[in-house]
């Protein structure tokens, strides 16, 4: 079998003194959607930010495309092919959308064209010259999707796309990842609503104190929703 595309193995992480991550272990096969699932403070947003080093420390592996990157800077990191969508999405305001999507630079071949995003999200090329401060919650978390796309980037980090969008939004977002998967994009996604992961997922890494404490197929998360309740607090 092929080597994952992103393999963590013990992974350990700290802010200041603030031990944060555990011995997390996951994988990811190229083309695959995968949630981190947990309550807040699981530590979920931590192995995102550990993967794309921006941790204050960080100890044990991570092998992205075959290749150990757990001693790269963040920049590095990023140019290596990992595009990483913060929770607060990171818009700026004093620029306009277009100006907003053109802002990160191609690390690599392969990224989404403009107008393939502008397809993707037809919000943003209506628009195109609106600043971002006059987006919706909705189109700033279009907006900072379609930017990681342009990039070349062939693993994508979505920290809680879903989070305090309308539900019509939630659906749109919900095609946008079953479509980037279907162009082979590979996405580890977290998120806290386990209804909204089972429509786009394969597989759900459970997180509690910073650890893994469960996997569960997507095909099992029904069957599973009894241990997923106590996990989650739903």
């Amino acid at each position: 079998m092929s080597e994952p595309m992103l393999k963590v193995e013990q992974l350990e992480a700290w802010y200041g003194e603030s031990h944060v991550l555990h011995g997390v272990g996951l994988e990811i096969a190229e083309g695959e959607v995968v949630t981190l699932l947990g309550r807040n403070c699981a530590g979920k947003t931590s192995t995102l930010r550990a993967i794309m080093g921006l941790v204050g420390r960080r100890a044990g592996s991570i092998r992205f495309d075959g290749k150990e990157t757990i001693g790269l800077r963040s920049d590095l990191i990023a140019r290596a092919g990992i595009g990483y969508c913060p929770e607060e999405r990171g818009i700026f305001a004093s620029l306009d959308v277009t100006e907003n999507l053109m802002l990160p630079p191609m690390i690599r071949p392969g990224g989404m064209t403009v107008a393939e995003i502008h397809t993707l999200f037809p919000n943003l090329k209506e628009r195109a010259r609106s600043p971002g401060t006059k987006l919706s919650g909705g189109e700033q978390q279009m907006l900072a999707i379609g930017r990681i796309l342009r990039t070349g980037a062939k693993l994508l980090l979505l920290d809680e796309p879903s989070e305090g969008l309308a539900p019509v939004i939630v659906q749109q977002i919900g095609r946008t990842i079953r479509e980037l998967k279907s162009r082979g994009f590979t996405v580890l996604l977290v998120e806290q609503n386990f209804r909204f992961a089972q429509t786009v997922a394969d597989r759900h890494y459970v997180m509690e104190h910073g650890r893994v404490v469960d996997i569960v197929p997507n095909a099992e998360l029904n069957a599973s929703l009894g241990r997923l309740n106590e996990y989650l607090g739903v």
